[in-house]
């Protein structure tokens, strides 16, 4: 996998941070994807990020909103699950290709955040 983590201010419309990650092949590789907001250690952090995950197309595979509302098992088996309930997570088994983490902020916040990318195997 290759990518690196991302900070970012997170504003309203366009303006949301967004991560890149490259799964390399020829396996899939199991990763954890966090949307990290409230618990960063700077001022104006964005209270209540949203993650999602998209393809090299632009695709949508999927989305998360606070850790604990969905995939909550999973998350806490990868051992880094996020501090604060209201940051995301996602995790997912994913082919070989390009990926896009995309973090907006829920209800049009705004605030920094970080966008990390973490490997599973």
């Amino acid at each position: 996998m290759a990518g690196l983590p991302e900070s970012a201010l997170v504003q309203t419309g366009n303006n949301v941070l967004i991560g890149g990650f490259i799964i390399l092949g020829p396996e899939s590789e199991k990763v954890i994807v966090r949307a990290i907001g409230p618990s960063l250690p700077v001022s104006g952090k964005l209270a209540d990020p949203i993650l999602e995950l998209h393809d090299a197309n632009g695709g949508l595979l999927m989305s998360n909103d606070n850790w604990r509302s969905t995939q909550e098992p999973e998350i806490i088996a990868t051992t880094v699950p996020p501090t604060n309930d209201l940051e995301s997570a996602i995790v997912a088994t994913l082919p070989p290709a390009s990926y896009t983490a995309i973090v907006p902020g829920n209800n049009n916040t705004t605030g920094v955040a970080l966008v990390e990318v973490y490997g599973l195997n």
